[in-house]
């Protein structure tokens, strides 16, 4: 599945309420990871933007491991993993408050290394004004996973951790913004 594209401007869209009202009615809280649930939650009180999907990241190093594990990796060298990328998808309201919010998005890459903000045509075709952050190395940035050594792996991991930290402190700034109205 390609998982980005450059950013798209955003267009006018009649649909966003029942987009945002469909989405939350089909929202199956056993898919989402765990540790994004409070993210989830926290951009639903936003009226400006909706998550559409989201993954936390997962290293696959056996064969025999669950491909939804969320265990750390070890230290030590295990040889390949596939990392199954982390990223959060979100459809904006075409209003000044989503533009604003997308403008902040695009900037968590610029304090990230690895961290790319842009579209997905699959997200778009169906969710106008739709924005993707992702955790990949950018030579695999249109894919969905990547196989990579371990050391790579491990830098991956406490990159992914570090995105996350970012996109929860905006997420305050935006409850914060939007609760003085």
């Amino acid at each position: 599945m390609e998982t980005f594209t450059e950013p798209r401007e955003f267009v006018e869209s009649t649909r966003y309420l029942q987009d945002r009202r469909d989405t939350f009615e089909a929202l199956n809280l056993r898919t989402i990871d765990g540790p994004l649930m409070k993210l989830i939650d926290g951009f639903a009180m936003l009226p400006h933007c909706f998550t559409l999907q989201s993954c936390y990241g997962h290293f696959l190093h056996d064969p025999r491991q669950d491909i939804h594990s969320l265990d750390p990796l070890p230290s030590s060298d295990i040889g390949p993993v596939d990392y199954r990328i982390a990223y959060m998808a979100f459809c904006l309201e075409n209003s000044p408050r989503g533009r604003a919010l997308s403008d902040t998005l695009s900037q968590i890459p610029a304090d990230l290394n690895l961290v790319q903000f842009g579209s997905a045509d699959w997200f778009w075709e169906r969710w106008p004004n739709s924005y993707v952050l992702q955790v990949e190395p950018t030579r695999y940035m249109t894919k969905d996973h990547a196989v990579v050594d371990h050391s790579e792996a491990l830098h991956i991991q406490h990159i992914r951790d570090l995105f996350f930290r970012s996109v929860k402190e905006l997420l305050e700034r935006q409850q914060s913004e939007h609760c003085r109205g």
